[in-house]
């Protein structure tokens, strides 16, 4: 059944065309390529589509986003899809923004989801160790710690982790490798001690990196969600 959008989303649409075609055609992807930007994206670009209201697609407009849903974020990645623009969205505006909006407390939303419509920080979501998408399979330890937690491990292939100022990090808190009970989701600063980011060079030239995590101590405050229930949020 074709999806009919209503005339809000097709101005979405049309607007979206018009700003990517003009400063985001496929040859803006292939001169990131070429230069090898450090970001793998225009910084101006992505704070032009928050302005357009993008980077809080998913965010409501108590919290200054634009409130489109999902509805509305598929018409923009659509075309992003078109002109193979270079962003930031997947990992900020749709992972990060769904975890916050679904499982945050009120102080995280409070604090975050109006960063994220503003285009004020890239956030990126870190679950998978390996090769393939499995959260079951995580391993990633998180280790009482005082009121805190330490965190130790890596992760694979995160959606622009090199270039994110927060990183929502999926790491067990209980249970065993296999088992869905036993994850919980910790927010971390990019910049804390013990944090490091390795850049992987994706042959379609999506941003990705792996993470790697030395005994980073975070707080209570910085559980999104119930301890050992963050499965549900992945």
């Amino acid at each position: 059944m074709p999806l009919i959008l209503t005339e809000e989303q097709e101005m979405l649409k049309e607007s979206a065309q018009r700003l990517l075609d003009e400063k985001a055609p496929v040859a803006a992807l292939r001169k990131l390529r070429d230069e090898r930007s450090e970001d793998g994206f225009s910084r101006a670009l992505w704070k032009e589509m928050a302005e357009m209201g993008w980077a809080g697609i998913l965010v409501d407009e108590a919290h200054g986003g634009s409130g489109f849903g999902f509805v509305g974020a598929g018409v923009v990645a659509e075309e992003m899809g078109r002109t193979l623009t270079a962003s930031p969205f997947l990992s900020t505006s749709i992972l990060a923004a769904t975890a916050l909006n679904k499982f945050a407390n009120d102080a995280q939303r409070g604090e975050y989801l109006p960063k994220i419509s503003g285009g004020a920080v890239v956030m990126a979501l870190a679950v998978d160790e390996g090769r393939k998408h499995g959260p079951v399979n995580i391993a990633m330890k998180a280790e009482k710690s005082g009121n805190g937690f330490k965190l130790s491990g890596s992760k694979t292939f995160v959606a622009d982790g090199h270039v994110a100022d927060k990183v929502i990090v999926a790491a067990r808190t209980g249970g065993a490798p296999g088992e869905e009970a036993g994850i919980s989701l910790f927010l971390v600063d990019a910049k804390a001690k013990g944090v490091s980011a390795e850049r992987t060079q994706m042959v379609d030239s999506r941003n990705a990196a792996r993470l790697n995590f030395d005994n980073v101590a975070v707080t209570g405050e910085d559980v999104i969600g119930d301890i050992d229930n963050g499965y549900m949020a992945l």
